[in-house]
Parts: C-alpha cells; sequence; structure tokens
C-alpha cells in the first residue's frame, strides 16, 4: 500500500491512525469476534526473558499481537477454504467434472503455497502460528464441508467456494485495517496479494452460476 497517496493522523484523540472507532484491539476483541466464545491468542516467541534479543522491528509489541492475532484468524480461514477446495476436487461429479477438477486443483494448489507466507509472517511479528485443526476450527469463519459421508453436487460446491473466498476477502480487510494502524507495509503487501487473489477467484466461480 502506498504511504505516498494516503495521509495517516496520529494524534493521541483518534488513536494510532486517528480513525474513530478502534479503541480495542483484535487480540481483546476476539472473545465476541465471528461468534466465538474466547479468545484465541498467539503465544509470543520468544517469549519475555528468553535469551535471545527481543523483537525490536519498529512496531510496537502490542501492536505485533495485534496484527498476529488477526493474521491468524485470517490463516484459519484460508486453511479452510484451502481445505475445502481440496475436498471438492476429490469429490465433485457430474457434467462439469473435468472443467472443475482442474479449476478446484489449480486453486487449492495456488491457495497451498501462500499459506506459508502468512503463517512466516506470523512467526517474523513474533508469535507462534496456529497449526492444529482444533485451532483452526475455533478461529476460522468458514465452516467445513464432509467429505466421506456426503458430498454435495457440483453447482453447491461452487457456491460454498464462492461464499468461502468472500470470507477469506473479509477476513484480509480486517487484517489489512489492523496493520494499516501500526504501518506494517509488508503485511499489508501480503494481504493485499490475497486479496486480490481470492476476489478473482470468487469473480471465476461465480460466473459458473450465471
Amino acid at each position: 500500500m502506498s504511504k505516498s497517496t494516503s495521509t495517516k493522523s496520529k494524534s493521541a484523540q483518534g488513536g494510532k491512525s486517528g480513525k474513530p472507532g478502534k479503541s480495542s484491539s483484535p487480540a481483546k476483541a476476539a472473545a465476541t469476534d465471528n461468534g466465538k466464545s474466547s479468545p484465541l491468542v498467539p503465544a509470543a516467541s520468544p517469549a519475555a526473558g528468553a535469551s535471545s534479543p527481543a523483537i525490536d522491528i519498529g512496531i510496537s509489541a502490542e501492536d505485533r499481537q495485534d496484527i498476529a492475532t488477526e493474521l491468524s484468524r485470517f490463516l484459519a480461514d484460508a486453511y479452510t477454504l484451502y481445505l475445502k477446495t481440496h475436498n471438492f476436487h476429490w469429490n465433485v461429479t457430474g457434467p462439469m467434472f473435468n472443467a472443475l477438477h482442474n479449476m478446484f486443483e489449480a486453486q487449492y494448489t495456488e491457495q497451498w503455497n501462500a499459506l506459508d507466507d502468512i503463517a512466516e509472517r506470523i512467526r517474523a511479528l513474533g508469535y507462534n502460528a496456529p497449526g492444529s485443526y482444533a485451532e483452526f476450527i475455533k478461529l476460522s469463519s468458514i465452516k467445513e464441508e464432509p467429505g466421506a459421508t456426503e458430498a454435495p453436487d457440483w453447482r453447491e460446491m461452487v457456491r460454498q467456494l464462492v461464499v468461502g473466498n468472500e470470507a477469506v476477502c473479509r477476513s484480509a480487510r480486517k487484517a489489512i485495517d489492523v496493520a494499516d494502524d501500526a504501518d506494517d507495509e509488508p503485511t499489508e503487501d501480503l494481504l493485499i496479494q490475497r486479496l486480490q487473489t481470492h476476489e478473482k477467484y470468487a469473480w471465476m466461480l461465480r460466473s459458473l452460476l450465471q
């Protein structure tokens, strides 16, 4: 995101960016967002008192935690969408089988490769990345879809992937907002690239249903 085209107010009354309505951090608000009953805040790494030097990259510890929290939720949505796309690649049937089998493969392969960048950005900020199904289920706004016991028809698969890609877009925008408040350009750049990709996927998939 270019800093030459936007001006940021840093007044004390408006918080770091002078934007209203952002008084509570994502880490503190995690208990109520997306219907989650309790917050899941990533642990600092290195922990306080560790022998390695403290992280000093020009972003405060509080801001790094807020960004890592939103990135964790974005990673959970991205991973759940990846898994659903892979599931549908395996289980799609019907007259659109060949086209969708190949399309889903291209999308899940690209998504899989992108997951590493998201997790590694969380680590670079000094926090652990979520890495279990239990954590992803708790953090994600996307509902899982069974594969072994039942599978939707191809139209429902496409519809669910449209909805899933749009959910990832919303998660990206929330994380971009938090990163922007902290002047975290690397995180913004990463998320903008993912946002563009998932908006394109949503458009391409929706076109199949029109």
